[in-house]
Parts: C-alpha cells; sequence; structure tokens
C-alpha cells in the first residue's frame, strides 16, 4: 500500500509502499478513503513537541474509511463494510479513574493514531474498535475526515468553555480549528467574535456566522478591539503561536474563561497573575473530545447545522500541503486527502470479502 512516511524529523515525508498491516485482537483493518492534514501531523513530523514520535511512522489521526477486515476476538459490534473514523484517541484502557468517568482522552496510557501508533497518511490504517467511531452513510468522508479532529476537538472546546446564548465567545484562529469553533459556538446561541491575520479566512468566518471580525497583526490591536466590544466571556485559542493565547487572555471581560486548544511548538505563555486574579478570570486547558462526543459532531453535520471548509488533494501532495499550511498560503481551512484506488488495493480488499 502507498504510505506517506516520517523517517527523519529533519526530512521530508516519503511517499513509498509498504506491507497492508493486519489487524490484530480487537482491531479492525480500515481503507482509508480520506484524511486530513492536522498542524499536530506537522509538529508529529517535525519532532516539535517534548514527546515525541519513535520514527518511522506514518502521520494522520483524522482517517475516515471503510472497514475491510476485522480481527480476532471483540469487534465492539462492527463489521466489514461499515464506515469508521480513526481518531486522535486510538486506545485507552478502560479501567482507569479516567477512562471510568467519561475522560477517557486523559488516559494516562492511551496510545494515539499517527503518533504512537501508524495512523491515516496511508491506503489502510489499523484501529482498535473500541475506539473508532462510526461515520454515517451521508455524510462525505471527506468532511469527516476534518470533523474527526478539528470538529470534536473544537466541539469540547465549547462546551468546558461554559457558552450560553447569552455569551461573547472570541476564537483566536479561525483556519482548521477555528471556523468549526465559531460554528458550534453559533450552534451554542453565542455572539461571535473571530480573530485572525488572513482577510480570506475571515471572510470566511463572516459566512459562518461570525458577527464581528478582528484581523490581527503587527499594525492591529486585537485586544483593544475586543474590549472596546465590552471584552469576551470566552476566548478559545486554535492558534499554533503563544502571543496569540496571550492576547486572549486579554481580551476576556472579567470572569472570563480562556480554552487553550492549539499546541505551540514554543511551549510557554505569559500570565499576568495580578490581572487574572482581579478580573476572576479562568484558564482551562481542552483535550480532544470523546467517543460520544465525535458522535455528537457527526450528527450536528449530518443535520445540517455545520459546513466544513476543505480542499481535496492526492496523498502524494503532502509536503506540499504541509508547506501551504506553515506559511498561511493554504486556500482553505482543512487540506484532505483523497486516497485513490490502486489495483493493488482493489485485490487486497476483493481479497478481504472472500477470506
Amino acid at each position: 500500500m502507498r504510505a506517506a512516511v516520517v523517517h527523519d524529523f529533519h526530512r521530508p515525508l516519503s511517499i513509498e509502499d509498504v506491507p497492508i498491516p493486519e489487524p490484530g485482537a480487537e482491531q479492525v483493518l480500515v481503507r482509508i478513503e480520506a484524511s486530513g492534514l492536522c498542524h499536530t501531523d506537522i509538529h508529529a513530523a517535525r519532532g516539535e513537541w517534548p514527546v515525541k514520535p519513535a520514527p518511522p511512522f506514518i502521520p494522520g489521526h483524522e482517517g475516515v474509511g471503510v472497514i475491510e477486515r476485522v480481527g480476532p476476538g471483540n469487534a465492539h459490534g462492527l463489521e466489514p463494510g461499515m464506515r469508521v473514523a480513526i481518531p486522535w484517541l486510538g486506545y485507552a484502557c478502560g479501567d482507569c479513574r479516567y477512562c471510568n468517568s467519561g475522560r477517557e482522552t486523559l488516559c494516562p496510557t492511551q496510545l494515539n493514531t499517527g503518533y504512537s501508533i501508524n495512523g491515516g497518511f496511508a491506503e489502510y490504517a489499523v484501529g482498535y474498535a473500541r475506539h473508532v467511531v462510526r461515520v454515517p452513510d451521508d455524510i462525505d468522508p471527506v468532511d469527516a475526515a476534518p470533523l474527526t479532529c478539528a470538529g470534536v476537538t473544537t466541539y469540547k472546546a465549547v462546551k468546558v468553555s461554559g457558552a450560553t446564548s447569552a455569551s461573547r465567545v472570541a476564537v483566536f484562529g479561525v483556519g482548521g480549528l477555528g471556523h468549526l469553533a465559531l460554528q458550534y459556538a453559533r450552534i451554542a446561541g453565542a455572539e461571535v467574535i473571530a480573530v485572525d491575520v488572513n482577510e480570506q479566512r475571515l471572510r470566511t468566518a463572516r459566512e459562518l456566522g461570525a458577527e464581528h471580525v478582528v484581523l490581527a497583526g503587527e499594525d492591529q490591536d486585537p485586544v483593544g478591539e475586543i474590549q472596546r466590544l465590552g471584552g469576551a466571556d470566552v476566548a478559545i485559542s486554535t492558534a499554533v503561536t503563544p502571543i496569540a493565547f496571550e492576547q486572549a487572555l486579554s481580551s476576556l471581560a472579567r470572569g472570563g474563561t480562556l480554552v487553550c486548544v492549539g499546541l505551540p511548538a514554543h511551549n510557554g505563555m505569559n500570565v499576568p497573575i495580578f490581572e487574572t486574579v482581579l478580573g476572576g478570570l479562568t484558564i482551562k486547558g481542552s483535550i480532544v473530545g470523546t467517543h460520544q462526543d465525535l458522535v455528537e459532531v457527526y450528527d450536528l453535520h449530518r443535520r445540517g447545522l455545520t459546513r466544513v471548509e476543505r480542499t481535496e488533494r492526492p496523498l502524494e501532495d503532502v509536503n506540499d500541503s504541509i508547506a501551504e499550511v506553515l506559511d498561511g498560503s493554504a486556500s482553505t481551512a482543512r487540506l484532505v486527502f483523497r486516497m485513490q484506488p490502486t489495483d493493488t488495493q482493489a485485490e487486497a480488499a476483493l481479497a478481504a470479502e472472500t477470506a
């Protein structure tokens, strides 16, 4: 099968033929139809986070496709032919206090797709049956892929923010994650402020329901603009630069909450203690949503309440696509690799069906 493989953090990904993986106990083999490019995949490929993946590995944690084969043991109701997503949370123990209280994304022994286990930048991938999520048949796989991470991550962020119909929510960074965050805030009934350095993204944010847009940059003062509106009750930062988190915190009204979502390569932000204490501010971290959160995200999309801004690319364009995300020239919020069937793939699929 074709796959994009990381061999070295300082070299481009390599498109190569690798063996089709075999599903183990309580696992499923998925023929990938689409896989989104998340900034986390770029961090992984470059080894930019404190805990690094071990090359060689295949990135991608927004893989959506059709089950070809089921491994031995409990398949948790899954069968060949079902469409599923393989999310960031590839495995959780199911026994710890976090798993047993509906917080499996905090499991200390979790395995992450495209990081500690091979992901969806390939024609096939293996997922644990308990953790893959069914995708409704009437959702395009190219839409479902970004929802698998960008969608569920920002849906969870809006949930934990406590945003209501009376809230003013500022979303810092309205790209792949943020354009969905503002839609979930709108579904909650909130007044939304979109903040970005890219004018095209702000125009899209307007189309998606943002009441206010703020162009951030060297000559703009997003904090002042938001404070003139009365300050934000909630600020959600999906950006990948620490200054965006600091601006988001400073934009809050008294009693406001900052939800940190993005994970910058430079791990740190300045927090003014005096203003945080006197303003009664709250800072929360929000990691990806749970299995149930993703089920809800798909349901909202199936009902026509969200729109995914994405552009399809072949897997062979992975390195050019990464460059576009990094320099800000990507044409839409999310780039999604659409896997094109090959003769080898078709033969393997047929063999799986007749096995």
